[in-house]
């Protein structure tokens, strides 16, 4: 047999080789990107759903039910739900304390002596005209690739006067068991703005009831039914929350206290988990004062110095119209064995630097 002849034959059977494996369905294709963010819109509902390895990990609302855009829930890569139901979807043995606390938002208490903070659906139509609404105005990208989600929005008065222009950048990412969201975001004054030092801010997650800190103190809770009930001897089975800050602050005495990071840090069905919010060294007021609360408010408030100082500080941001500021937080959640504060440091210093 010639040369020619045995080069066409192994060329045969090479393609024939080929051949089978595309009829038998073996041809090895690349291995799906681990940790891919994709991201899906549902109109229907008013919000978008960021999914990693196609499980869900937020979902960014604005259907208008609460008065700004929130994201909820928030989930571990594990599957564990660390925001409290209440009041999108009532949890038996929740709080039903502070409607206005959903998911993780943004806002403040007083602006142009507006509350931004505490609207919500409970609020009487008389008293409506002292509170300020964040209307969600446009989905301005979708980068999967990059894990970015870029929103407007805008903070009105009752009566539809625009005060600022809010853009915000939304990363998210993931790590081996932490997921990660970056946000930034923009407000651009539409006429001189004033922030009055105030208790009520800023970024803020609201847990739940696993998260929150042990306690005896009365107060309402979901029942099996659905139905608001005062529970004067608290059950504290499973409720084993508690805080560390940057400088070592513990429990409650986080609140009213300056740190670089603050992580909430216990267990949910008897697995490690935390949420750790990260300040900025570019933020106004860094580092931020904690409006961490024991009962599964997780806040961090730059501009409420006046108040955390007991008068010893004072800020009173302002904005001329025109004028931007801009605000960038890290928000770690975690599952897993529990983020040492070296790891947590780790994390402060490459968003420091960003």
């Amino acid at each position: 047999m010639n040369k020619i002849n045995i080069g066409c034959i192994l060329i045969l059977m090479v393609i024939s080789s080929c051949k089978d494996k595309v009829e038998k369905g073996n041809v090895e294709e690349p291995s799906p990107k681990m940790d891919q963010v994709t991201f899906t819109t549902d109109k229907n509902n008013q919000k978008v759903n960021v999914l990693i390895d196609g499980n869900l990990f937020t979902s960014y609302v604005y259907d208008g039910k609460t008065p700004k855009p929130v994201l909820y829930p928030v989930i571990t890569k594990s599957g564990k739900k660390i925001t409290r139901g209440f009041p999108i979807e009532p949890v038996e043995g929740e709080r039903v304390d502070h409607p206005h606390h959903v998911g993780i938002w943004f806002n403040y208490g007083d602006v142009n002596g507006l509350d931004f903070w505490n609207n919500s659906y409970a609020i009487k139509e008389e008293d409506k005209h002292k509170y300020g609404t964040i209307n969600h105005r446009q989905i301005v990208e979708t980068d999967a690739e990059k894990g970015i989600l870029v929103t407007k929005a805008s903070w009105d008065t009752s009566d539809n006067k625009n005060l600022l222009e809010e853009t915000t950048e939304f990363a998210f990412s993931q790590n081996g068991d932490t997921r990660k969201i970056i946000r930034t975001t923009t407000l651009k004054a539409l006429e001189d703005v004033s922030f009055k030092d105030n208790k009520e801010g800023m970024i803020a997650i609201r847990v739940t009831r696993g998260l929150e800190l042990p306690s005896d103190r009365p107060d309402i809770f979901m029942d099996a039914n659905g139905i608001p009930t005062e529970v004067k001897v608290l059950n504290n089975e499973g409720v084993n929350g508690n805080y560390l800050t940057s400088e070592g602050k513990t429990g409650e005495e986080a609140w009213g206290t300056r740190a670089k990071w603050t992580t909430l840090y216990g267990k949910i069905a008897d697995e490690p988990v935390s949420v750790t919010i990260m300040d900025h060294p570019g933020n106004v007021g860094y580092p931020t004062y904690w409006h961490a609360r024991g009962y599964g408010l997780f806040a961090a408030n730059p501009l409420g110095q006046e108040v955390f100082s007991e008068g010893k500080e004072k800020l009173n941001f302002t904005l001329e119209k025109g004028e931007s500021v801009t605000f960038r937080y890290t928000i770690l959640v975690h599952n897993g064995e529990q983020l040492t504060e070296d790891s947590l440091n780790g994390y402060f210093s490459d968003f420091s630097k960003s």
